[in-house]
């Protein structure tokens, strides 16, 4: 009685080949639906962020061109809000600038700016993943007039 039942655990014991694929392709298959739902948020996130940024870095610009008179020029760029361009009146520029940090885009790369824009007195924008002028979802620009 003793071999019937050890045989009887032997086959008892642990999971066959086919239960653990079968486990294997449903947890597959989950984290492809996961996957497939999560991944365009990151490029939603990408773009709201860059809104945020443009917004942030707009204001820093009125707040300037209100003490200053005036926007940065394109040649002194963004950089005229976190530290005082040269030449710039020191008894109208704001202590400390205008913005704590330039922040880049969500893509990694800078900011661009042009005073007087193409769509107002200064504009601010990004190209989007592409980094290329156009395009649509992700690759599209990003500006401070939209």
């Amino acid at each position: 009685m003793r071999i019937e039942q050890k045989k009887r655990r032997r086959r008892e014991d642990g999971f066959t080949l086919v239960e653990l694929m079968v486990v294997i392709v449903i947890i597959g298959l989950l984290a492809t639906i996961v996957a497939l739902n999560v991944l365009p948020s990151g490029d939603k996130a990408r773009i709201e962020k860059a809104r945020a940024d443009i917004s942030t870095i707009q204001a820093g610009l009125d707040l300037y061109r209100l003490q200053n008179g005036s926007y940065p020029s394109t040649s002194q760029g963004l950089q005229a809000l976190v530290t005082a361009p040269q030449g710039a009146d020191p008894a109208k520029y704001q202590s400390g600038g205008y913005i704590k940090k330039l922040p880049d885009d969500p893509w990694g790369r800078p900011y661009l700016y042009a005073s007087p824009g193409q769509h107002g007195q200064a504009d601010v924008w990004t190209l989007g993943s592409d980094d290329k002028e156009g395009g649509e979802g992700p690759d599209a620009d990003i500006g401070s007039w939209q």
